[in-house]
């Protein structure tokens, strides 16, 4: 079997933080470094061929030749190379960077490089960095020479070369080196639909994002106007975090700690806040809405044919392997209240449009940021079949522990035949019938238990999932409904306990597996001797933790800190293992149901945490019923588990 190890270098006056697919449509190769199996890496220069087409000719040849393709980060070249007529099957493709992420490793080729120990002359030469910001991309606009080439600067040229054969031969280090557990036929179909999803993108109304950024800066003008007014101009715009903070204090004796989002809406809540102040944090609440910078990168992102692809980042959530969004994230939009349904969107949209949003009404920034979702469109001829798995985390959580009458309660309201899961809960807690539970109490203690207790939380997780709802109530209170939730939910609680016990015996016995329910644990050494702590899925897949460790009756491994965004040695325990197992399971089941649209001719376009966006031809045979029933049907390694999913048809995305 030939393996044949690529990796390119590039030039574009696009920057690639707008993606690869925008980046790669007037990009220039200028190198190609590549290696048969164990052969020596050789580098083919472009910029030095009499005949770059010849070069790239053979390339192909070499590709169509090899039974494996290794690349790192291979969605990045097989986009670019294909922009130059060379062709790489996915199928063919063997990739480090998802491996990588498939075991919640980081996926940056130099992290990987330092985390398996690849030998200093094996890893990217150090000034590699200072050699791509030289080559790849337009000098800065202060310099006379607008890019370095070959020829301006032939000394860094010959590093920048054997800069590209290091990549190479780094590669192929770090593919000897990582684990293979997940790295199964499951998860490679996976990552391919992750591949053709990317590739097929959104298409896009550039036309309502341009008109968007236009309101948000009338508005944004008026803000400003505003702040300055009311402070006597000592402050000029609400943006100004420090000067606001010193005014308030100086001027109304009002401190707050920060002007984060949280902490501004949390001050709002008070009753008694001064008049001003409240008008000034309205004002920065508005002002710093975060929707302009997602306008502005879908615009900047927009493939020529009208469509915004790479937002979707296989495996990004580490460990859970769940997707991440990337350019304008949408995995990250922001919540549209109940009122702003498909009539109150294409309104919003009009006025837009027509620039006369501020006539027609007051809240245009928030107006801005609940019209994002409908920047994705269907092509002329389609339309959008959209569905959601029902509160799939809280099932799949019952449904692992064995909570029977949760699953029975789950079952009967997908029958139509009992009340929601939030008015269930609330019943067993403050020992109503379910029926008899008034709206405040299916809220709270029904929903804000429900998402706060299954993964251990106390009085801080109530807290902060109730808000609101739970202002008045002493924290004794709180914590009557924490014990209450979990005494209504013994198998659950017991579970946390059960998982723990069983990480810690297979910590201590790696020759040994523990079986929890249809979970296992085990430790295995990956090929360079590291040991992994492995919680084998129902499906038979697998959560890895890297290199555990118990101290003082503690676990902990090694992975990324999801805050910090560093590598160190993180805490965890048994509710936090039924979250990642939750999270994760969840995750396949969605995964499952995805696989199974696309064969029955749904084009899935984009997948938001547990709702699929499917575009398809605008014909009665694609309905958001049928999407839905497709997603929740039963999977073989998941009996017993209920599965709900409903949905719409649309012509723009909505929630």
């Amino acid at each position: 079997m030939t393996t044949l190890h690529l990796d390119s270098e590039t030039f574009s006056t696009t920057p690639i933080k707008r993606g690869h697919y925008k980046y790669a449509e007037d990009c220039e190769i200028l190198l190609v470094a590549w290696a048969r199996d164990d052969e020596r890496v050789r580098v083919t220069d472009l910029t030095a061929s009499a005949d770059p087409q010849a070069e790239l000719k053979a390339l192909q040849r070499m590709i169509d030749a090899a039974d494996r393709c290794v690349l790192h980060n291979s969605s990045f070249d097989r986009t670019v190379l294909r922009h130059h007529g060379v062709t790489i099957p996915v199928e063919k493709i063997i990739d480090p960077m998802v491996i990588a992420l498939q075991h919640a490793l980081p996926g940056s080729l130099d992290k990987l490089c330092e985390l398996l120990s690849v030998p200093r002359d094996l890893a990217k030469d150090k000034d590699g960095k200072k050699l791509i910001h030289l080559f790849t991309k337009p000098l800065p606009k202060n310099r006379k020479l607008a890019r370095a080439t070959r020829e301006t600067h032939p000394d860094e040229w010959s590093r920048f070369v054997e800069y590209a054969r290091l990549d190479v031969v780094a590669t192929r280090e770090i593919l000897a080196r990582l684990p293979r557990w997940n790295d199964c036929h499951g998860e490679r179909q996976l990552w391919r639909l992750d591949q053709d999803t990317n590739d097929i993108g959104v298409a896009c109304d550039t036309e309502l994002a341009e008109s968007a950024l236009r309101a948000f800066r009338r508005a944004g003008g008026a803000l400003a106007s505003t702040a300055s007014r009311l402070t006597a101009g000592d402050v000029t715009s609400t943006t100004q975090r420090d000067k606001l903070l010193a005014y308030l204090l100086r001027e109304r004796d009002f401190e707050i700690a920060d002007m984060r989002s949280a902490t501004v809406l949390k001050a709002l809540e008070d009753d008694t806040l001064d008049p001003l102040v409240r008008e000034l944090l309205e004002n920065r609440k508005e002002a710093a809405a975060t929707s302009p910078s997602k306008y502005q990168a879908l615009l900047g992102s927009v493939c020529r044919d009208g469509r915004l692809r790479g937002t979707i980042q296989y495996a990004g959530a580490s460990r859970t392997l769940r997707d991440a969004g990337r350019i304008f994230q949408p995995q990250n939009l922001p919540r549209c209240p109940d009122w702003f349904d498909a009539d109150e969107q294409e309104r919003t949209v009009q006025a837009f449009k027509l620039d006369c949003e501020d006539l027609v009404y007051d809240d245009v920034v928030d107006r801005c940021a609940y019209a994002i979702r409908g920047c994705i469109v269907a092509e002329p001829g389609c339309k959008l079949v959209i569905a959601d798995l029902s509160n799939i985390e809280g099932r799949v959580a019952a449904w692992l522990a064995g909570e029977n009458w949760k699953l029975e309660a789950f079952r009967a309201y997908d029958r139509g035949e009992g009340p929601d899961i939030y008015k269930v809960s609330a019943g067993r807690i403050i020992g109503k019938r379910p029926e008899e539970v008034t709206k405040a109490e299916r809220q709270n203690p029904g929903k804000v238990s429900e998402l706060s207790g299954a993964y251990g939380g106390s009085l801080g997780a109530y807290r902060k999932m109730g808000g609101a709802l739970l202002d008045g109530m002493s924290d004794d209170e709180v914590m009557v409904i924490v014990r209450a939730w979990r005494d209504a939910n013994p198998m659950i609680r017991n579970l946390w306990y059960d998982l723990e016990r069983a990480a810690k015996a297979a910590i201590q016995n790696p020759d040994k597996a523990y079986v929890v329910r249809a979970m296992q644990f085990e430790m295995r050494r990956d090929p360079g001797g590291t040991p992994w702590l492995l919680l084998r899925k129902p499906n038979g897949r697998f959560l890895c933790y890297r290199n555990p460790e118990i101290d003082d009756g503690e676990i902990s491994y090694e992975g990324m800190n999801q805050y910090t965004r560093k590598w160190e040695r993180l805490r965890t325990y048994g509710a936090k293992f039924l979250e990642n197992l939750s999270q994760a399971v969840a995750r396949d089941v969605f995964k499952v149901g995805s696989l199974r649209a696309v064969e029955a001719g749904y084009k899935i376009v984009l997948p938001v945490h547990d709702e699929l966006v499917c575009e398809v031809p605008d014909k009665s045979e694609f309905t958001a019923e049928g999407l839905s029933a497709i997603m929740a049907q039963g999977i073989d390694w998941a009996e017993g588990l209920p599965l709900a999913a409903e949905g719409f048809t649309s012509y723009r995305y909505r929630k």
